[in-house]
Formats: structure tokens, sequence, C-alpha cells
């Protein structure tokens, strides 16, 4: 099984957006027997919550499963259980490499990373700019090529 974890700040816009998405999209492909995906937050402000009532009614709107989604904070055992840690921003990126140390994890990007055309690198964060249909867009795009980057790279 082929493990993906999405990485934002508290794991309650991003992170559950994209691991949601992810999961549909790998649904879709026929791949849900061979690739899991999961999301966590750098921070522990939100721990045992439901997603933002933002990312919540997006998902919603395009009829998008959230069910079983609560969020929880990123631990190094997670660094080392995941084979594509995906973060949202720069300064995820920063935190996670902070939490693995000198230890060898699987492959760490930013999800914008796989969309070339990206104006920015990072997914601005929708807790602070209340703009949830842009973050959609992208972290949408942002699935779909990674899970292309993840098919070639496993050979499925």
């Amino acid at each position: 099984m082929i493990k993906v974890l999405f990485v934002c700040l508290g794991n309650i816009c991003r992170s559950p957006m994209a691991e949601a998405i992810f999961r549909q999209k790998a649904a879709e492909a026929g791949l849900e027997k061979k690739i899991t995906a999961d999301s966590a937050g750098t921070g522990d402000w939100h721990i045992g919550s439901r997603p933002h009532e933002g990312t919540l009614k997006i998902l919603d709107e395009n009829s998008i499963d959230h069910n079983g989604i609560t969020a929880r904070q990123v631990t190094s055992h997670d660094l080392k259980n995941y084979d594509y840690i995906i973060g949202m921003d720069a300064s995820n990126i920063g935190n996670l490499n902070k939490l693995r140390g000198r230890e060898k994890i699987g492959e760490v990007a930013r999800l914008l990373d796989f969309v070339p055309s990206a104006a920015s690198a990072d997914v601005p964060d929708p807790y602070f700019t209340g703009n949830f249909p842009e973050v959609y867009e992208l972290v949408t795009e942002g699935c779909e090529r990674l899970l292309e980057h993840i098919r070639k790279q496993e050979n499925i």
C-alpha cells in the first residue's frame, strides 16, 4: 500500500481538503486498494476537530466525501511510515524537516510543486484568507498532478 500524508498548519482546512479530494481521485482511478491518504497538522490547536466549515461546505458542493476526517498532529512516526509527505506551504515543509531531523523519510514536497503552471508554490491558508473556492481549485489540480506523479513513480 502506498501511503500519502497531506500536511498543513492546523489540519482543518487545506490538508483535510487534500486528503478527501485525493482519496476520491485515487478511487476514480481504481487505485483505492493501492493508495491510501491521510492528513495532519504541524500544530496541535485543533486535535480531534472536524474540518473547518468552509472546507466541509466546498467539499459538499463538489460531492467529495469527508466522513471520518478529524484533525491530528503530525508525528515523527508518521514521517517514517508515509511514502509521500505533502505540505501545503514552505512553512509546513520547514516544520516537517525540523521534526524529521536526520531521519530518512519518504518523498517530501509541496503540493503545488506538482503543478508547474501554478502562480505560487504555496497553497494559501483559507483559515486566514477565507477564499475556500480558490484553495479548492489549487488543491484539486495539485492532487490530480500528484496522483499522476505517484502512478509514474510506482508504475501503477
